[in-house]
């Protein structure tokens, strides 16, 4: 028996609502190159156990996908070097801006977690380690490209190059953990990493087909493939889930109650173990630069289909 239509009708309901509010957030002026895109935007997409799409909205149009490529390369790195990763990078909630440096200082230059700048820094230091910049770039390129099942993602480069003229404070993280020896690369090669995955453009249906490993026990269902172990996809589900959002994830916990990743592009993927992968997209950030209309759109899908894990 299939929920198909029904999980059609929910997906259009809510991008047609979305698209509709008049309450969009702010995008990340910051990054001058997010600064121009229209909060207009709004796209989702759902890819259920059977494999079967739900989309609607803007879902097909490709943008920065930030932060939600920390946890691919997390992955990565965790595949790279296990358990020893923790060492150089924590997983506890920051509680503070993603890009803040005052923990840093009080923490002897290990990150709170792998979600804030810092971590994913560190992460990205780890990938890195072993291979020139452009090497380590090409390896976090194919695997986003293998999990999504499509060769056409690529790296905006105007979003990348605009980074990397704006990004004094993630100098200074990099600087002041390389001081610690927390970073062991050159700082300009680990950041110039950093800011390329940060840049890396994808849709809706691309990102949730890139997550679906993780609400299937760490198998890519598309291919049958183990991408990583059930344990490892658990545990990275609970980072999500407690550290997905910067200083917003309790809230978004709360409201969602799903394993979910979001970046200051707008992007949100969100994760019903056992269930569906889910990405939404609308570029205007909420005061924890998080999608505004995308943690509501999960919240209204959460309700209708009783997804959330803490229970219908």
């Amino acid at each position: 028996m299939t929920t198909r239509p029904d999980l059609d009708q929910i997906v259009q309901d809510i991008a047609g609502e979305m698209l509709r509010r008049p309450d969009r957030g702010e995008v990340a002026r910051y990054i001058p190159e997010l600064a121009r895109v229209s909060p207009e935007q709004f796209g989702i997409a759902v890819i259920d156990a059977d494999g079967a799409v739900s989309a609607a909205g803007d879902c097909d149009a490709p943008f920065s996908i930030q932060s939600v490529s920390k946890v691919f390369t997390l992955t990565l790195a965790l595949g790279k070097v296990g358990d020893r990763l923790w060492k150089r990078v924590g997983r506890e909630p920051s509680g503070s801006p993603f890009n803040s440096i005052v923990q840093l200082e009080r923490e002897q230059g290990v990150p709170r977690n792998p979600f804030i700048n810092a971590g994913a820094i560190a992460v990205t230091d780890v990938i890195l380690s072993g291979h020139k910049p452009r090497e380590a770039l090409g390896e976090i390129l194919r695997f986003m490209r293998f999990l999504a099942d499509d060769d056409a993602i690529s790296i905006d480069e105007a979003v990348a190059a605009s980074e990397q003229r704006t990004g004094f404070r993630n100098a200074a993280l990099a600087n002041y953990m390389k001081s610690f020896g927390v970073i062991e690369n050159p700082v300009e090669f680990t950041l110039g990493v950093y800011y390329h995955h940060c840049a890396i453009a994808m849709s809706c249906r691309q990102l949730a087909m890139a997550a679906r490993f993780l609400a299937h026990s760490g198998v890519q269902p598309t291919t049958g493939r183990s991408v990583v172990t059930p344990e490892r996809a658990r545990r990275i589900n609970a980072i999500m889930l407690t550290c997905g959002h910067y200083d917003g994830s309790g809230d978004f916990a709360y409201r969602v109650g799903l394993p979910g990743k979001s970046g200051v592009g707008g992007g949100i993927i969100a994760v019903a173990p056992g269930k569906a992968s889910i990405a939404v997209w609308s570029p205007g950030l909420d005061a924890a630069g998080n999608s505004h209309l995308g943690r509501i759109a999960l919240e209204m899908l959460v309700k209708r289909t009783g997804w959330s894990i803490f229970g219908a």
